[in-house]
């Protein structure tokens, strides 16, 4: 893995261009310690900054900024392309190699083929610069499901661009300046969903996209190469007719290629193992390929409602790995929360992008590559609103809007905890799978649902942790995630309408850029198999049942599963990879959110409304209520925040 960055001038500035990028590269050295390199086109103001993590070909042949063998072309490269062995017989025997890097192979393919012909021949995740000196023009490209980060905008007239956010800092005249609508976005979704970004005059490259630029002084064009919503259209209209057992077979040979191709390495490589479907799917997957136990990484955790470390314990010893596990204190990973804003350049709220950090240090320690089980909630059906919005839906829809909202007015001016002492006089009674902790809150955020108008705004209304018109003033909120979910309804049903909407938005945006940031804080890169692109568009083929069937989410992965690990060592309910932050904000950490809670702190930048969030702190201090989630947001806002501006203190000085 490695980081990008790099400018084009609308005209020459004070200072060494050699140094601007030295100093871009440095802010990316996490993401490549092994070698860096830059090349600067004096004529046209065109600069590249590159670090490097050596995975393939750790020769000098594999240095960047690389030149293809004409000269035309210069790419700066962050990520892996897996065929590149077979791209490479295709191009035969005339091209004289200089090295067995995937880098060269990409180069003499776009010699070849062009640009995007090439591109499409890609199986990998990618980010890349490609700069034509023979047309004067940059490309800019990321990968179809968006695995890898690419930030683009005008800094000072000039056009910037950069793996990270913190190499665009270093740019002479680089101004932080918060873009109030996507911090609207940020408050409801607790990520900046693309092409947003929480700067202005920044924006994120949408996946499955590639940019254009004929002049710094033009505005870029931006194409789709690939769109995730074309796959799916096409997907309905060619569905797969089979056999159960056919399709998990066809399945499996999908996923035994995805997961092979990510494989190949020259150097350590590993996996990530929670016990759960889609890290055990890979690991099992890997170890059908491999001649030696796959070195596994599992993180334990003392809460035992947040531990899944003895679940993959159980997985790894099955399938016989190299098993490594790591038990962390409470105060371990809260020492975590400091580093949060430097490894996160925009605010970003996942409270599991802690643990997900931990099990990437964890891993580091033995290998440099590591694959990973994130996708398969989002392309096989795996998350409860998958099932919960249709049911809930379908259980008021015959109630008339008035009655809904008289309903959940009544449902309100029910304290949650009055609802959790009567639930309790009920619990002895119940089965014990039909027991749920924290109820009252659950009822709350039903009383929600009710006034929503139709399943897409249960689904919403589900992923919204403020509103934030009530704690944004001044802002406005584009229209992304939701304006999505109501264009997905030629989707025949709600299901597919929200995987969809995951895929193209909660997927990259969230998940990704989660394993993104908390890998590459370490230099470790992280492989995604159940996103080989070819894997997706098989997915889309598949009919819901195969997806869905009885309540129960993942068939079909589960059955390639089953075929390595027994179901007794699986089924479970889902857990989630998460803190018990709740509980920490009423003790260990109330003294470090009491004072970025204060309401001088939530003054200082004139961005939030301090009323409802000091509401909900004081309610959540004294039980009434368990609002973690909404004061995880603010507070991780308000650190990054605060950190930032420290930062740009420093560098004005």
């Amino acid at each position: 893995m490695c980081g990008i960055a790099g400018f084009w001038q609308a005209k020459r500035r004070s200072g060494h261009p050699g140094e601007i990028l030295k100093e871009m590269g440095e802010a990316l050295a996490h993401r490549g310690p092994d070698d860096s390199g830059s090349f600067y086109d004096g004529v046209t103001g065109l600069g590249l900054s590159f670090r490097r993590l050596s995975i393939l070909d750790l020769s000098p042949a594999g240095h960047q900024p690389m030149d293809s063998a004409s000269g035309r072309y210069t790419i700066i490269f962050n990520g892996e392309v897996y065929n590149f062995e077979e791209i490479r017989r295709d191009l035969g025997p005339a091209c004289n190699w200089r090295g067995h890097s995937d880098t060269e192979v990409m180069l003499e393919a776009i010699e070849r083929w062009g640009v995007e012909p090439a591109v499409q021949r890609f199986v990998g995740m990618f980010a890349f610069a490609l700069w034509d000196r023979q047309e004067r023009r940059l490309f800019l490209v990321r990968d179809r499901l968006g695995i890898k980060p690419l930030y683009y905008g005008f800094v000072g007239g000039d056009f910037v661009f950069a793996s990270e956010l913190k190499a665009i800092f270093q740019y002479p005249g680089f101004e932080a300046r918060i873009d109030r609508g996507a911090l609207a976005l940020y408050m409801r979704h607790s990520y900046v969903p693309a092409p947003h970004c929480i700067y202005e005059r920044l924006w994120k490259l949408p996946p499955g996209s590639m940019l254009t630029l004929n002049s710094p002084r033009e505005q870029p064009e931006i194409s789709p190469y690939w769109s995730a919503c074309e796959v799916a259209r096409a997907g309905l209209s060619s569905r797969v007719q089979a056999a159960d057992a056919e399709l998990v077979e066809q399945l499996e040979k999908k996923l035994l290629q995805a997961v092979g191709l990510r494989m190949i390495a020259d150097v350590p490589l590993g996996a990530f193992l929670s016990g759960g479907i889609d890290s055990s799917t890979v690991v099992a997957l890997m170890q059908a390929q491999s001649h030696r136990p796959v070195k596994t990484f599992t993180i334990g955790f003392y809460e035992d409602e947040f531990n899944e470390a003895k679940h993959a314990k159980r997985v790894a010893d099955h399938l016989g790995t190299d098993h490594t596990e790591l038990y962390v204190t409470p105060e371990e990973t809260r020492n975590v929360i400091p580093l949060l804003s430097r490894m996160y350049d925009e605010p970003f709220a996942d409270p599991s992008q802690i643990p997900t950090y931990l099990v990437s240090k964890l891993a580091r320690k033995k290998v440099t590559v590591s694959l990973s089980g994130d996708g398969g909630d989002e392309l096989f059906g795996g998350y409860n609103r998958y099932f919960l919005t249709r049911s809930l839906w379908n259980s008021f829809r015959w109630m008339p809007k008035p009655l809904r909202k008289l309903a959940a007015a009544t449902i309100h001016s029910f304290r949650p905890q009055g609802i959790d002492r009567a639930y309790g006089w009920l619990q002895p009674v119940l089965p014990k799978r039909r027991r749920v902790p924290a109820v009252g809150d659950k009822v709350h955020k039903l009383a929600g649902f009710l006034e929503s108008n139709d399943p897409q705004g249960i689904y919403i209304h589900a992923l919204s942790t403020w509103l934030p018109a009530e704690v944004v003033p001044d802002s406005h909120e584009p229209q992304t995630v939701m304006e999505f979910i109501q264009g997905a309804r030629w989707l025949p049903t709600i299901e597919e309408q929200m995987m969809l909407t995951d895929a193209v938005n909660y997927l990259p945006d969230d998940i990704l850029t989660k394993v993104d940031r908390a890998s590459m804080a370490v230099s470790l890169e992280a492989r995604v198999p159940l996103l080989d692109h070819r894997v997706v568009e098989f997915a889309w083929k598949l009919p819901l049942h195969f997806k869905i069937r009885s309540g129960t989410g993942k068939w079909i992965l589960r059955q390639v599963l089953y075929k390595y690990v027994p179901p007794a060592l699986i089924e479970r309910p889902k857990m989630g990879f998460g803190i018990p932050i709740g509980r920490w904000l009423r003790g260990p950490l109330r003294e470090w959110a009491e004072d970025l809670l204060s309401p001088q702190n939530l003054a200082q930048h004139n961005l939030f409304c301090g009323q409802p969030i000091r509401k909900k702190w004081l309610e959540h201090l004294s039980g009434a209520r368990n609002w973690q989630y909404q004061l995880w947001e603010v507070l991780v806002f308000q650190d990054w925040f605060q950190n930032t501006r420290t930062l740009a203190e420093r560098k004005a000085v």
